[in-house]
């Protein structure tokens, strides 16, 4: 945890930015795997770890934004839980941990909602992801799903995201902590990539070394050689010489901090001329886009940017023809690029995507497209000093998508499809680095991860001669 007085800073610009009503944050609870005494590894909700610091289930903070009254409530310790799983702080010395004076048992929780829906007062509270969530919030305000569903408080929302996206010291200073084991996770891959190994074999050596550091992963890592699959969390191929393997993977810091990186790998230690020449591209996209940002600049306008960037070099390579500022105007590198440039990092590796991705990265003058490939843009609006960002340009060659596109043609003054169809089991090519933008531009986080294919040849080969 930071200090108590990070926590209660926090929630006092909260309270401020919201100015009336009840705050009422749940934490999550332990969620059953297959029955209900075997859970599933337990993740704190992000919002209610910015305002607490608190990795315990089943935990709620109140805040009354009116007369400034601070409470957390949680259950009371049993006999019976000590017994199954020790010893564990009291709701009274969790509250005293994160600066907060006031503590209660569910009774009170529902009872001080119960007298601020009594007077009148608004209660407000985030969506929740959670079914259990839902059930509990609509049993404590009296309402049913479907009105607690629709009743979430935008002020809330609006505040914890104009909070959450402005990084402080101690946050980058987590994320720093983050980003470099992912860096010797990446080394260790880089010495391990070979024909012949398993992809469940690097996976196990990707959790076992993320655990060894007393840390987890910040979601399922996608390794796969099937690259073209955007989400491909399967591990089960075997790597060949020439195959391309993609993988995308974060870590979490001590204090609930992502990272959140893409490479990649030649298996064979070396790029074909056409691997080389598509990987420089992606590289050549993902700079451009990252050169381009400063405070007050769109964030689509680094994806547009990225965009026209891979639409000249795939027309040089013969994939697309006509005019790349036009082929990207009307959508047709999303064939290749389908998804957005990438998203907000913190304590989620989509960060505060639980609030609703469009609060996040859109507002009243930045509205998300129904472009195919742009209406994917987790972020549009202007990037600001502090906030901490993914790029992730990148170049797939999906069977599915080339076999519906062509079967419409679709884009056919821009797009070869002859040529591409040649290259139907190439794969994928992703590169993701994490940024922050600074007051004059930008620092690139996860420079300690080689990213030129001159360097992860390099590295690989250097590597393998390791003793």
């Amino acid at each position: 945890m930071f200090s108590p007085q990070t926590y209660q800073e926090r929630r006092q610009a909260l309270m401020h930015n919201v100015k009336h009503g009840l705050i009422v944050l749940r934490g999550n609870s332990a969620l059953p795997m297959n029955y209900q005494a075997n859970h599933f590894s337990f993740v704190q909700d992000a919002s209610f770890r910015y305002c607490t610091g608190l990795t315990q289930p089943d935990l709620w903070l109140i805040l009354d934004c009116d007369t400034g009254q601070e409470c957390l409530c949680g259950p009371e310790i049993q006999l019976m839980d000590t017994v199954w799983s020790g010893p564990r702080p009291c709701v009274e010395d969790l509250a005293a941990s994160c600066g907060l004076a006031l503590s209660g048992n569910y009774a009170h929780l529902q009872a001080r909602c119960s007298t601020a829906l009594k007077h009148g007062q608004r209660v407000h509270y985030l969506p929740q992801y959670q079914a259990e969530g839902q059930v509990q919030l609509a049993d404590l305000l009296d309402q049913n799903i479907q009105d607690i569903r629709h009743n979430v408080s935008l002020s809330l929302i609006s505040a914890l995201v104009a909070l959450r996206s402005i990084k402080t010291p101690e946050e980058i200073a987590e994320l720093r902590s983050a980003i470099a084991l992912s860096a010797s996770v990446y080394a260790l891959l880089m010495q391990t990539c070979r024909p012949g190994i398993e992809e469940q074999h690097l996976y196990a050596q990707v959790v076992a070394h993320i655990v060894e550091h007393g840390c987890q992963e910040a979601f399922p890592t996608i390794l796969s050689v099937r690259g073209e699959t955007l989400h491909n969390h399967a591990h089960t191929n075997t790597l060949r010489p020439g195959d391309l393997l993609l993988i995308d993977s974060g870590t979490v810091s001590p204090n609930g901090y992502a990272s959140d990186i893409t490479r990649t790998l030649p298996v064979s230690g070396t790029f074909s001329s056409l691997q080389r020449d598509i990987y420089s591209l992606v590289v050549r996209a993902q700079r451009s886009a990252i050169a381009c940002l400063r405070p007050s600049v769109p964030f689509v306008d680094a994806h547009i940017q990225a965009a026209r960037v891979l639409a000249t070099g795939l027309c040089d390579l013969g994939f697309m023809r006509g005019d790349p500022a036009e082929a990207v105007a009307v959508g047709a590198h999303a064939l290749f690029f389908p998804h957005g440039l990438g998203h907000m990092l913190g304590l989620d590796a989509h960060d505060m995507e639980a609030l609703g991705e469009d609060f996040v990265g859109y507002d009243t003058v930045f509205q998300r497209s129904t472009q195919f490939g742009l209406s994917g843009l987790r972020m549009a609006k202007p990037v600001q000093a502090g906030n901490v960002l993914t790029i992730e340009p990148g170049i797939y060659f999906i069977p599915a998508l080339i076999s519906q596109w062509q079967a419409n043609n679709m884009h056919t003054d821009f797009i070869n499809y002859d040529l591409i169809n040649s290259a139907i089991g190439f794969g994928g090519i992703r590169l993701e680095d994490d940024i922050l933008v600074t007051e004059y531009g930008v620092e690139i986080l996860s420079t300690a991860i080689p990213l030129a294919a001159n360097d992860i040849e390099q590295h690989m080969s250097d590597s393998r001669l390791e003793p």
